[in-house]
């Protein structure tokens, strides 16, 4: 059954998270470390004190509460409709470290063009679900599904909501889930769209890749061995990193906050992106909601998603917006290689989250791509 939500924090939560705040035993830290070593703790002291005696929870808890979120089956979503006839039924899929907070920009831009100086012909019906123990969704009491299975939650919850065709768009774990979409739901999905087409794997003869698909996967090599640390925490022991990150507020500011600096389109200077206030209301919520555990534990069932599966090609129409302060971006070859792609884009601003960050070059992307697919 399909129910509106609308959670609010209790007064014992917002107290029992400023305490913790302002109790917090900073670690040390080498003379002029700054970001060098992950997150500067100069940066974070002031983030921290912000958070226990600035920032406004209930302002932004109530402004995320003006979006139409809806809970079916433990799913957590946004269902914000156009409004007309024709518009597009569009699921978008987040990833790590966020939640439907990705999209919360988007979505008047996309169910109301014309608004905002688009066509109002391109106009979709958005609806942004929350995966599995991310966000408001439920925690799982097992393992969490992994993308595959995911996809076909999202295929449901489509079919519940009365879309039989649909487009579908996402980046990071979301990517992944569009894709499985496309995979698995042939039939039903119109085209899809990705920001990203995640860290490749390839398991035949390097000799039949073009060399910028050898070097794209040099590239990602050497990113997952300078940068992946957190990922193969999450993918082999994330209970041991939850324990601390579940009980201390700062700590998960620490290792969320690390990953917005260093994947978004800010040149250093996350606050030139981000306001605090929009910082601290992603962090919030993974902190109101206990699930940066849950969230993780889901790189772990997906590392056990067969080579064979990431083999597979997506022949539905596919489309990519490389945006230039992704992690690692892939050549045209490689997407040819993987997709039936119809169109790449390389927007002149963004990041990994940049539906966040730019989310009026994000929603013209979209409107652009699924166009030809109305």
């Amino acid at each position: 059954m399909i129910q509106p939500f609308r959670p609010r924090a209790t007064p014992a939560e917002l107290d029992d998270l400023r305490s913790r705040l302002r109790a917090t035993r900073f670690p040390d830290a080498p003379e002029d470390a700054g970001w060098s070593l992950g997150t500067d703790v100069d940066y974070l002291r002031e983030l921290v004190a912000y958070w226990a005696d600035g920032f406004d929870w209930e302002a932004q808890e109530a402004a995320l509460n003006e979006l139409p979120r809806y809970k079916r089956d433990g799913i957590h979503f946004i269902h914000a409709k156009a409004g007309t006839a024709d518009a597009l039924p569009l699921v978008l899929s987040h990833g790590w470290p966020d939640s439907f907070w990705r999209y919360s920009k988007v979505v008047s831009l996309l169910t109301d063009p014309g608004a905002h100086g688009g066509d109002p012909a391109d106009a979709f019906d958005v609806v942004v679900p929350d995966m599995p123990g991310y966000g408001y969704s439920d925690r799982p009491t097992g393992l969490p599904p992994d993308t595959i299975a995911v996809a076909g939650r999202w295929a449901a919850l489509m079919s519940d909501l009365g879309y039989a065709r649909f487009g579908a768009a996402g980046g990071d774990i979301g990517s992944g889930v569009s894709r499985y979409l496309a995979l698995e739901h042939p039939e039903r999905v119109i085209a899809v769209h990705r920001m990203d087409a995640g860290l490749p794997v390839f398991t035949g003869d390097r000799a039949e890749l073009t060399l910028p698909e050898r070097e794209f996967l040099d590239t990602a090599a050497a990113w997952g061995a300078a940068e992946g640390a957190y990922a193969a925490m999450h993918r082999t022991r994330p209970q041991t990193a939850a324990a601390g990150l579940n009980d201390s507020p700062a700590g998960l500011a620490a290792w969320i906050v690390e990953k917005l600096r260093a994947w978004s389109d800010c040149g250093g200077d996350l606050e030139s992106v981000y306001t605090r206030d929009e910082i601290l209301t992603n962090v919030t919520i993974y902190w109101l909601t206990g699930t940066i555990g849950s969230a993780m534990r889901m790189y772990h069932v997906n590392g056990s998603i067969p080579a064979a599966q990431h083999a597979r090609r997506v022949e539905v129409p596919s489309g990519f917006s490389l945006f230039p302060g992704d992690l690692v971006r892939p050549p045209r070859a490689w997407l040819d290689r993987i997709a039936h792609t119809v169109r790449v884009t390389e927007p002149a601003k963004g990041g990994h989250f940049a539906p966040f960050e730019q989310p009026e070059i994000y929603a013209r992307e979209l409107r652009d791509f699924f166009r030809p697919f109305r």
